[in-house]
């Protein structure tokens, strides 16, 4: 399925709407204080997916640019 993830002007609200198969959730995360942070760079009226660590520091108020995370593949050693 898919995901998908809207912010206000006011970057203080996040969105997200996703569908279960039986009908559409709507979730919504607003912060007391301050603005999120971070918000995934392609212009405004672009498109982007982002990626699960990618969704869960936006959700978390994190700064992708600052972030050390994972590569997201690892070469196997293969014998």
């Amino acid at each position: 399925g898919s995901l998908f993830v809207f912010i206000n002007r006011g970057r203080s609200a996040v969105k997200l709407l996703v569908y279960d198969g039986q009908g559409m959730w709507l979730m919504q995360k607003r912060l007391s204080r301050g603005k999120f942070r971070w918000w995934p760079s392609g212009g405004e009226k672009s498109s982007r997916h982002l990626a699960v660590h990618e969704l869960q520091l936006l959700l978390w108020n994190g700064d992708m640019r600052s972030a050390v995370t994972e590569p997201m593949w690892k070469p196997l050693n293969v014998t």
